[in-house]
């Protein structure tokens, strides 16, 4: 018997028929007398229905209003659930983020998990009784509904799976595991039967869609088995273990696969994309101690994450442009704070673009070739794309490109790092 936290995405979650067939997947896990927990998102397109009733109601609205109307939507899915678990047979009930309860800390809309109270989710297992709990969503220190952010249902199901013990926590998505690249961008992407958390983690905080950047970290610290599946494999799905999905797995464990032969070690793993990301230029900011500090010390209060940073040389007037990029979504939030410091930073206009995408590769075997980034400016330069930014890590290189470049860019990288399947022509 084993203890298994199973997590279904938006996409899995879509209407009746999609759900009747995800809770055929999860009674089949009961059945085999295992110990089952199940984490939902809401359903596919639901979350930005709501957001976008937040923004008709109030563009500069209340984060913490705007969890309580966002939060909705994994409530309907994680009682639908459980009341069709019901309708098969099987004991089900559903535990909202206040009842377990998850408790949370930092900014709504942006809520970390601190702690979940696992003792009565755990008695309620080994009684028999499947748990469905809605993914996304927690309690703060102040009793309010809270938002863990988009993706935050990954985050969750690892967050449950860490806190209840889970000998395994399975995604199911709708992708059959993670892939060199988005295989509707590029044909011949292919699918990896593992990558290391690091990798996983780069991944997944440039814009693979897969996985949650918080969820893979926090598997990472806490040790969690995690399995990326598909949950549209028929009605009469197979146990977890015999799908060829992707594991993600440490960096030890992936050495051994590679010495047995099961794995082949790439310089780059996959190539991500991510046209979520909008450019700031504030032009002619003071060349002086702490004026950049001024720049980012509203945005980080805001919890407004920023990502690549330049700063130009300085002019001989002592003025310098400073150009970063933050998620499009916090734009217009960023836009108003770095208005009303105007008279604190000193720049003299700032300018803006959302039509920018950053492109990724992503390896662990980076670390020890050279040539990753030449492979990739010069692969880009041959195709006449400008890289307007770039940010580098151990295993990862980004650029910032216009949006349009994005799909030629990833194909182009694709195949420049030999990542092209060689059995689909």
């Amino acid at each position: 018997m084993a203890r298994i936290v199973m997590k279904f995405g938006g996409t899995s979650m879509a209407g009746t028929e999609r759900i009747r067939r995800v809770a055929n997947i999860v009674r089949k896990q009961a059945a085999g007398g295992n110990e089952v927990a199940v984490v939902v998102s809401a359903m596919a397109g639901e979350t930005d229905r709501l957001v976008n009733f937040c923004r008709e109601a109030n563009p500069l609205y209340d984060p913490a209003e705007y969890d309580v109307v966002v939060a909705s939507g994994e409530q309907v899915t994680s009682g639908l659930l459980a009341l069709t678990l019901q309708a098969l047979g099987c004991r089900a009930r559903s535990w909202l983020g206040w009842q377990l309860p998850v408790r949370t800390i930092e900014a709504h809309a942006k809520a970390r998990i601190e702690d979940i109270e696992s003792d009565a989710l755990l008695a309620s297992m080994a009684a028999g009784e499947i748990a469905v709990i809605p993914g996304f969503q927690g309690v703060g220190h102040d009793g309010r509904i809270t938002t863990l952010g988009r993706g935050g249902s990954d985050t969750s199901a690892v967050a449950v799976a860490a806190a209840i013990g889970a000998d395994r926590c399975d995604i199911y998505t709708d992708v059959d595991g993670v892939y060199t690249t988005d295989p509707r961008i590029v044909a011949k992407a292919r699918k990896l039967k593992a990558v290391t958390y690091e990798e996983m983690l780069e991944l997944a905080s440039v814009g693979a869609k897969v996985l949650q950047t918080r969820s893979v970290g926090l598997a990472m610290k806490e040790g969690v088995r995690v399995q990326v599946l598909s949950s549209f494999i028929g009605d009469d799905a197979v146990p977890a273990d015999d799908l060829p999905g992707t594991m993600i797995v440490s960096e030890e464990e992936m050495n051994s696969l590679v010495e047995k032969g099961e794995m082949e070690r790439q310089h780059v793993t996959g190539i991500a994309h991510d046209k979520n990301e909008a450019k700031i230029i504030l032009t002619r900011v003071p060349d002086k101690p702490g004026a950049v500090a001024h720049i980012f010390e509203p945005l980080a209060a805001a919890s407004i994450n920023v990502d690549m940073i330049i700063q130009n040389v300085g002019r001989d007037k002592g003025e310098t442009d400073v150009t970063f990029t933050v998620p499009q979504s916090d734009l217009p939030r960023a836009q108003a704070l770095l208005e009303d410091r105007r008279g604190d930073i000193g720049y003299n206009r700032i300018i803006t673009d959302s039509k920018i995408a950053k492109i990724s590769v992503v390896g662990v075997g980076m670390k020890s070739h050279a040539g990753v980034a030449a492979t990739m400016f010069k692969a880009l330069a041959d195709r006449g794309i400008n890289i307007q930014a770039i940010s580098t890590s151990e295993i990862k290189v980004s650029v910032m490109i216009d949006e349009d470049e994005t799909e030629l860019a990833v194909r182009v990288l694709h195949t420049a790092y030999g990542l092209d399947s060689a059995d689909e022509g």
